[in-house]
């Protein structure tokens, strides 16, 4: 029932190499970027990493932190194919585990559940088990004998996710019309580091609020770090949107300039890196 806040810095402090780190939010939208960006600023690496994947897996990949990578896309929504996870996917940078959305959604609900593995349709009948050749089978046990694919757990060593208001104690409000698989992220994990636009007292927290966006509960959540635009530059609706012609620049930069411009040794300068790219663009 404590204080669980902290710095972007601190929560990636208890993280280490070669843990299983699932980022939530979806492609472009409502990624923990501040967080991201903290952990690119530290030494972590050889990570696996469970995401519905946007500019945080383009980011790790292309700064050779990711060594096996477990998704369903990686995207910037308005551009398709995420371009620095492309180059380091073609450069064999990576292992990949690539399934279908709703065999990742049933392995993060048997994590959360902290079951082995979950029985799905989805997947039967497609590539799925031939790109995934370790990936299993069960048959029902009961009078139809339905066959299904075992989708494993994605159990987490720890989970960055991104949210709208959380207050001191961990709980934690997605004003946004989707929670993605945030909640799951947090429960499937052994810890669970939450960003979000602004700390408020639980009464504020909660008030008005409709049931299903009071997305995250304190009990699986380990720390949180107030941060203001903390998703830039994908979106937090209604926050903001995404930040369209910075993500065109990001996806148009080689990633060593991109990431000497911009990821410089906290937050704060990149907040004026970014203001002062958007002044040369008269914005």
């Amino acid at each position: 029932m404590g204080d669980k806040t902290m710095t972007a810095d601190e929560a990636v402090a208890r993280l280490e190499s070669g843990m299983t780190l699932g980022i939530g939010g979806w492609g472009a939208r409502r990624k923990p970027m501040t967080l991201v960006r903290a952990l690119l600023r530290s030494g972590i690496g050889d990570l696996t990493v469970v995401s519905c994947g946007g500019p945080d897996v383009g980011m790790l990949a292309a700064a050779g932190r990711i060594s096996h990578l477990v998704t369903a896309f990686v995207t910037l929504d308005t551009i398709p194919l995420e371009p620095h996870y492309r180059a380091a996917r073609e450069g064999g940078g990576l292992r990949l585990t690539e399934v279908d959305e709703g065999m990742f959604l049933s392995g993060l609900q048997a994590a959360a559940q902290r079951l082995p593995f979950l029985p799905v349709r989805a997947g039967v009948g497609s590539d799925v088990m031939r790109v995934n050749p370790r990936l299993r089978t069960v048959t029902s046990p009961y009078e139809d004998g339905e066959t299904f694919v075992a989708m494993p757990a994605l159990r987490l060593d720890a989970a960055l996710v991104h949210v709208d208001r959380a207050d001191r104690l961990g709980n934690g409000r997605c004003l946004g019309p989707d929670p993605y698989f945030d909640d799951l992220f947090c429960e499937a994990a052994d810890a669970a580091y939450v960003s979000c636009e602004r700390i408020v007292d639980t009464a504020e927290l909660t008030k008005d609020a409709a049931p299903h966006s009071l997305l995250l509960k304190r009990l699986a959540v380990t720390g949180v770090v107030e941060a203001p635009a903390g998703a830039h530059f994908t979106s937090c609706a209604p926050e903001y949107g995404r930040d369209e012609e910075f993500q065109r620049c990001y996806a148009s930069t080689p990633w060593p300039e991109f990431a000497e411009r911009f990821l410089g040794p906290d937050e704060d300068a990149y907040r004026t890196a970014v203001h002062e790219w958007q002044k040369e663009q008269g914005r």
